[in-house]
């Protein structure tokens, strides 16, 4: 005996999807920044130091006077030696007057005015510690200084934004389709 068989043979259908990716693009530009620095104010005051050195006593240690100590000193010593003589002619003259008591002055008084008096040796350092007298008076300084703050000038730059959405395209890549067959089978009974 003959039976009909339907066949049924589909094929689904098939969609296929095209993406197009979004693109994002950000740029930041830097930011304008100028600095400037002014010169700190800088005051400077200063008082001159002193030096002094005195050294006239050293130079007459060891006789190097100047004309006007020589001539004073030579006037001193000229008055002395001269009141010295004074006296010493004085007495001298005392002692012939009393030639009558012993001794015999006129012979001592030739032998004291002919012989020269013995001149004394010692050591004696020159200049003599001391002599030089220094003195020194330090100047000051005073150093003033005001700082200045810098000047700082920012301008902040927008960032650059360029943005493509995405694309999502859908189509039909196969179409369904649905085939019917009619056969007949022999089925044994």
């Amino acid at each position: 005996m003959q039976v009909p068989q339907i066949r049924l043979e589909s094929i689904r259908a098939q969609i296929g999807l095209k993406i197009n990716n979004a693109v994002n693009h950000i740029e930041q530009p830097k930011a304008d920044l100028l600095i400037e620095q002014p010169k700190a104010e800088l005051n400077i005051h200063t008082t001159r130091s002193k030096l002094t050195i005195d050294q006239n006593q050293a130079r007459e240690d060891i006789d190097l006077k100047s004309i006007f100590k020589r001539t004073e000193e030579f006037a001193d010593k000229g008055y002395q030696d001269l009141l010295a003589g004074i006296a010493r002619r004085a007495q001298q003259g005392d002692e012939l007057m009393k030639i009558e008591n012993r001794g015999n002055p006129i012979s001592t008084q030739a032998k004291q005015n002919s012989q020269k008096p013995m001149k004394e040796f010692g050591l004696v350092f020159i200049p003599s510690a001391g002599s030089v007298k220094i003195n020194y008076d330090p100047g000051k300084v005073e150093v003033d200084i005001q700082p200045q703050k810098p000047k700082i000038d920012v301008t902040v730059n927008k960032p650059i934004y360029d943005y493509e959405p995405g694309k999502v395209e859908v189509y039909l890549e196969r179409k369904n389709d649905l085939k019917i067959s009619f056969e007949m089978i022999d089925i044994k009974a």
